[in-house]
């Protein structure tokens, strides 16, 4: 899994979303905006993390294993049963 650079600061946070709350637009393929970094936070439960790149990858996360996105990486959530989560994303600092 990768991990957020350091030059990266927080800029906005998606609502909790649940199994039953969240955005069909995160179920299927999709990618941040460049620059744009984004941290999938679960709270309680599960979710299948799958980065759709040529070799394809999928975890699983956790409230002890949140997942990077990385920008312009296209990539899509499952629920896996109850779960809670949310996304925080993060822009470069500029010098």
């Amino acid at each position: 899994m990768k991990t957020l650079p350091s030059n990266v600061i927080a800029y906005r946070k998606t609502p909790v979303f649940t199994q039953e709350t969240v955005p069909s637009a995160l179920l299927s393929r999709h990618t941040t905006k460049a620059g744009s970094w984004a941290k999938i936070w679960v709270i309680s439960g599960q979710l299948c993390y799958q980065i759709l790149l040529d070799s394809p990858e999928e975890h699983i996360l956790t409230p002890d294993s949140p997942g990077v996105v990385e920008p312009q990486v296209p990539h899509q959530v499952k629920p896996l049963g109850s779960v809670e989560f949310y996304v925080e994303f993060y822009r470069e600092v500029e010098s």
